[in-house]
């Protein structure tokens, strides 16, 4: 479904104030009127007060934030709209302690804010199955010590990449941070991402040979001035996403990896739409249950 783009002044016009944000919430999740989610009455009293409504039928009151992202939040919502805003219209991404000094919160908060922003891209994007020819491959992410380099390197984690290759151009991606490159992490991810039977092609690591089991596999031992021929598009993709790390993040702890794998392949997976990322993710706010702070 194509969102309305979104331009700095506009969204500056549109949500400008609490009353903005909470009535475009209302619009949004209530377009035809109030529902109940308990007895789906339609008939509610409003305390506005509050932002509130109580049923008449059952009198359950539901806050207009309620079952969102948003839900139990106690940061103002233009904040949070301000904090979507900035996180989708920039395509090198936006860092915590840079969200906090354009929001004015605390980095903490800027912090819990876009954890819980990249978990739904991530959840959102886990709805898709890659399909057609896909190539995967495995990289080396992260980590801050100097030392030995490859795969046998200290302090980085293991990433699985599948994307699908569509000729001249890349499909959709997947990304995913592992323990360890072997046959049951393997195993899952092409389980998670991937409809079964597709065509995927793989570097010779003996990990990878498990994808027999449900796809059409073929892997190449490949020379490395060659290993672009065979897997092109996965190795541009572990390219762009060091690229992207490197260069709002400076690196980042296995920890928090698989946050930043969600926001880039949500990224790339809407590269040919990105000035309707920020409406994308307003929307997605709205419908995504809560996600508890940790």
């Amino acid at each position: 479904m194509k969102m309305p783009e979104a331009s700095f002044f506009e969204w500056q016009r549109q949500f400008s104030s609490e009353t903005d944000c909470l009535n475009h919430i209302k619009k949004m999740r209530w377009p035809n009127g109030f529902v109940c989610p308990r007895c789906s009455c339609e008939h509610a009293y409003e305390l506005a007060t509050r932002n509130v409504y109580e049923c008449s039928q059952c009198h359950k009151q539901t806050s207009v934030t309620a079952d969102t992202l948003f839900h139990g939040s106690r940061i103002p919502i233009t904040k949070w709209f301000w904090a979507i805003y900035f996180l989708g219209s920039d395509k090198g991404s936006i860092s915590a302690l840079r969200l906090s000094k354009h929001i004015e919160v605390n980095w903490r908060t800027a912090r819990l804010i876009l954890s819980k922003l990249r978990t739904a891209m991530g959840h959102r994007d886990s709805l898709y199955r890659l399909s057609g020819v896909i190539e995967i491959d495995d990289a080396l992410v992260g980590g801050r010590r100097k030392g030995k380099r490859g795969r046998g390197a200290e302090g980085k984690t293991p990433v699985l990449v599948a994307v699908e290759s569509k000729g001249k151009r890349a499909g959709f991606i997947a990304m995913q941070a592992v323990n360890s490159v072997c046959h049951d992490s393997v195993e899952k991810f092409v389980a998670k991402h991937l409809t079964r039977q597709q065509e995927v092609h793989t570097d010779g690591l003996p990990a990878l040979n498990i994808i027999d089991k449900t796809q059409q596999h073929e892997a190449r031992v490949t020379p490395s001035e060659l290993v672009d021929e065979w897997l092109p598009w996965v190795h541009i993709a572990i390219g762009n996403l060091k690229a992207f790390l490197l260069g709002t993040f400076h690196g980042i702890s296995g920890k928090y990896l698989q946050e930043y794998l969600s926001e880039f392949c949500y990224r790339f997976n809407r590269r040919q739409m990105e000035r309707e990322i920020p409406n994308r993710l307003l929307n997605l706010a709205m419908i995504h249950t809560p996600i508890h702070s940790y």
